[in-house]
């Protein structure tokens, strides 16, 4: 709508300030006078609504952003590592430290409660725990810890920026998932 103001506004303006019949053809002049015309009974027909200017580009730019898609739109990018690390980065970095707050909570209120969450009853009720679960609560934190690591470090030497390349992201990323798994693993046999 605004488009069509403007285009309206210069052609009047372009009539306004020189004849036509000067620099144009007879025929031409007429289909000139004719779009004028045209465009005052279509302009007649179809009223516009009072705004200001900073009102109508506010509109057209609210008009526009509708139309957009959200970005990052998912629908038309196809999935790679880097999404998937960066999640588990930030789903690491939230368990890590949730658990320090929770489990420095309860020992700071332990002794009022009477629980014992001293080292060796902490050792010794997990030792009586089945092997199988033994082995998958060592990995789970072995691996949250040694992923976080290995990701920060990842991080760290894209701030110097070196490694930003897509494929040397994309070897760092396969690294990081593979250093991560062999050392929770060899973590969990001490």
């Amino acid at each position: 709508m605004l488009s069509q103001r403007v285009a309206q506004q210069t052609l009047r303006r372009m009539a306004a300030q020189q004849p036509a019949h000067r620099f144009v053809a007879p025929a031409a002049v007429l289909r000139t006078s004719n779009a004028i015309a045209g465009q005052r009974r279509w302009a007649a027909s179809h009223p516009v609504e009072k705004m200001s200017e900073g009102e109508a580009i506010n509109k057209v730019l609210n008009q526009q952003r509708l139309r957009r898609p959200v970005s990052p739109h998912l629908a038309i990018y196809q999935p790679q590592i880097t999404w998937y690390l960066s999640i588990l980065h930030r789903i690491t970095g939230s368990l890590l430290s949730g658990g320090f707050y929770v489990f420095g909570a309860l020992y700071l209120i332990a002794p009022a409660l009477g629980w014992h969450l001293e080292s060796a009853s902490l050792a010794a009720g997990f030792a009586a725990w089945p092997v199988i679960l033994q082995f998958l609560s060592k990995f789970m934190v072995g691996w949250t810890f040694t992923f976080k690591t290995f990701q920060g470090v990842r991080h760290l030497i894209w701030d110097t920026a070196s490694m930003i390349t897509n494929p040397q992201v994309n070897k760092s990323g396969w690294f990081v998932v593979g250093a991560s798994a062999v050392s929770a693993l060899a973590l969990c046999f001490l």
